[in-house]
Order: structure tokens, then sequence, then C-alpha cells
């Protein structure tokens, strides 16, 4: 089963990582990685980059960031293969544990729905 685990940070409060956390966080992506765990991952910039598009009543508006109505925001992601839930927790309480204490960061983990993969049904009825 594939996992996406959704960083969860508070851009007002972050702070960048320490050349210490991006060599742990390295190693350990490496790792898991070799363990066919971690199938992608990547942080995201800052929402003052980004745009908020929505729809309502049939209409789509956009907002630039920063989206200061939201307490905290994606700030990455990390896409995992499990077997079971459990298990997908477990390899997310690593990536959450190699922060130390200095870090206040939560992860939403979520099951992705088995609908196949961008593309595969295209080509299927081709």
């Amino acid at each position: 089963m594939r996992f996406l685990s959704l960083i969860r940070i508070n851009e007002a409060t972050s702070q960048p990582p320490t050349e210490r956390l991006l060599a742990d966080m390295g190693k350990l992506m490496e790792q898991m990685t070799r363990e066919g765990v971690l199938i992608e991952t990547a942080g995201l910039k800052p929402s003052a980059e980004g745009v908020l598009l929505r729809l309502r009543g049939g209409k789509v508006s956009a907002t630039d960031g920063p989206f200061t109505e939201a307490k905290e925001v994606i700030g990455g992601y990390a896409m995992l293969e499990a077997k079971t839930k459990e298990e997908a927790i477990a390899h997310t309480r690593r990536f959450l544990e190699v922060h130390g204490e200095e870090w206040d960061i939560e992860c939403e983990l979520r099951p992705l729905q088995d609908y196949g993969r961008c593309g595969e049904e295209a080509a299927a009825a081709n």
C-alpha cells in the first residue's frame, strides 16, 4: 500500500534546517529508499510563493500566498510504501524523530486510493 505523509509546519515559527539535520535526513532517506519504503519526498517553498485556487459555486478564484488564514501549512511530503498502516506509522515516526527536540512539526499520514497511477489507465486503453 502507498501512503502520503504530509509534513505540517508553522511558517511563522519554523527555522531553516541545520547542516546536521540535513545530513541526518539525507542518511535516513537513503536508508528508507534502499529498504523500498521511501518512494519520493520533497520540501515545499514558502506559501508566499504559492497560489491558492478555490472552486465555489462553479467559479474558480486564485489567491496569491502567503496564506495568512492558515496557522499551519504543508512544508513537504513523503510518499511511502508499507504493508500496513502500522508500518507506515513506524516509518513516519522515524522521520519525525530525526528532527530532534528543537522542531515542532506534525505529519498527516493517509493511504492513497487505488485508482491506478496517472497514465496507466490511458495506456491500457490503447
